[in-house]
């Protein structure tokens, strides 16, 4: 295990010693790098690194309630035992890097991905820390103005993407884009425009008849019917757009242009059609909701999906938390290893990144199950809302796995070492893609919005 607090200097393999890869190397021509500048040349290396980035994909799995960072990946067993909760720290693979008992299989593949347990944003509200998490901003988001006011990291990359062509929707949640209730909530594309909201699976994946909404064309219909009746309305929607002036048929133009491609293109129909993977690898992932979806999300980034989010919710455990975790934790640890397990064999893991967290975490000191009442009135002992120290999973997609960022104190009720916001969790995740995260985009009037206040990734990771 490899333990950081400071930043470190980016190493990377396969290159000279001045930084420049064989690849930019080869790319520049020898005969021309003589009339190079040196700007030219750094121009040129970063080029070549964000195109042999563009086939990058994440998959964020999104715990929607708050999960409690000291009862899975930021144990304190010398901790007073209000605070050290009720399960012990098991070792893993990697020296030093101790987690949950309740992860023995995640336990087996810690050299795959890496925690970050230095992670806050300061708010315990569910509304606010969701608003964090997705988009990195404030803008005063909270339980009394809930509304989204920023696009989701998975909406500025599917509009990154936009250019590149696919036969998969670019953005895809399973089986729903849901924060905190709101859908798509803080996944969506707010004001770069519907078109870049995710593209919701819905159903259960793990129910035998599982099909997608809107990827089965209805009996009696056929593609070359289908193709005529959109070139029909196209031809008929051309009297509003000629009068309308807020863009908002351009985009649901592009919306239905990338909506007719998916449903009929086979290569589409085939990624969703979970049936297609083998009994023991399902029974692998798990025979439920969460570890089918996660499944499928694997099968979405394989076929070309940018950025696929899938939702395991009920993490709220305000009481009850050992029943609850007891519940839960199994099925998360079995998606989680099998999920980096299964990249790893099928030679994706280098180009997918693979995100584990929730709005906030837990309070590190137990409650007594009376939520305000007498003492177990609502149920046995459980966690409240706390942002001020919490965990992030991060692993593949040129991520390190074995590595431990950061610290909390020794009762973890704060960050210790090495910092870090969610805007860190974004740039990093953007320089995995080979996006700028000092890109700035277009606001509801106009103005040019950077993406990130704070654009430095954990280099760490990397």
């Amino acid at each position: 295990m490899l333990r950081l607090f400071a930043k470190a200097k980016d190493k990377r393999s396969r290159e000279y010693c001045d930084g420049i890869t064989r690849r930019s190397f080869v790319q520049l021509g020898v005969a021309g790098l003589t009339s190079l500048s040196l700007s030219d040349v750094l121009r040129a290396k970063a080029a070549s690194a964000n195109q042999s980035k563009s086939d990058v994909s994440t998959i964020l799995i999104w715990l929607d309630g708050g999960p409690g960072h000291m009862d899975m990946y930021d144990m304190k067993p010398d901790a007073p035992i209000e605070y050290r909760g009720i399960w012990n720290p098991i070792q893993t693979k990697v020296p030093g890097f101790d987690i949950t008992e309740l992860y023995p299989k995640q336990a087996q593949h810690t050299d795959k991905f890496s925690i970050v347990r230095s992670l806050h944003h300061g708010t315990g509200d569910h509304f606010g820390g969701a608003h964090r998490m997705l988009t990195t901003k404030n803008m005063g988001v909270s339980g009394a103005n809930n509304i989204g006011k920023f696009p989701g990291l998975g909406a500025v990359v599917a509009q990154q993407r936009e250019t590149i062509s696919r036969e998969v929707p670019p953005y895809v949640s399973v089986p729903s884009a849901s924060s905190v209730g709101r859908v798509p909530g803080y996944f969506g594309g707010k004001f770069l425009g519907v078109q870049y909201d995710p593209f919701q699976t819905k159903g259960d994946p793990n129910n035998a008849n599982f099909k997608v909404e809107n990827m089965v064309l209805p009996t009696g219909i056929t593609v070359d019917r289908l193709d005529d009746r959109t070139q029909l309305r196209g031809e008929l929607d051309k009297i509003s757009r000629q009068i309308e002036s807020k863009g908002t048929f351009d985009a649901l133009d592009q919306f239905d242009q990338q909506a007719f491609s998916f449903v009929t293109g086979e290569k589409a129909r085939q990624a969703f059609d979970i049936n297609q993977e083998n009994d023991g690898l399902r029974d692998e992932y798990g025979r439920h909701t969460w570890g089918q979806s996660t499944l499928l999300a694997r099968r979405l980034v394989e076929a070309g999906a940018s950025f696929v989010t899938v939702q395991f919710s009920g993490w709220d455990h305000h009481w009850n938390l050992q029943s609850g975790y007891e519940t839960l934790l199994p099925r998360v640890d079995a998606a989680v290893a099998t999920l980096f397990a299964d990249l790893d064999q099928r030679g994706l893991l280098e180009t997918t990144v693979v995100m584990l967290c929730g709005e906030f975490s837990r309070t590190p000191r137990m409650n007594d199950g009376g939520n305000g009442g007498p003492p177990l009135s609502k149920g046995t002992p459980g966690r409240d809302h706390w942002g001020n120290s919490m965990f992030c999973l991060m692993g593949g997609g040129g991520i390190k796995g074995g590595r431990l960022i950061g610290s909390t104190t020794k009762k973890g009720d704060a960050a210790k070492d090495r910092p870090v916001t969610p805007s860190n969790i974004h740039a990093t995740v953007y320089e995995c893609m080979g996006i700028d995260p000092k890109l700035h985009i277009l606001d509801h009037a106009g103005r040019p919005t950077p993406v990130l206040e704070d654009p430095t990734a954990i280099h760490e990771l990397f």
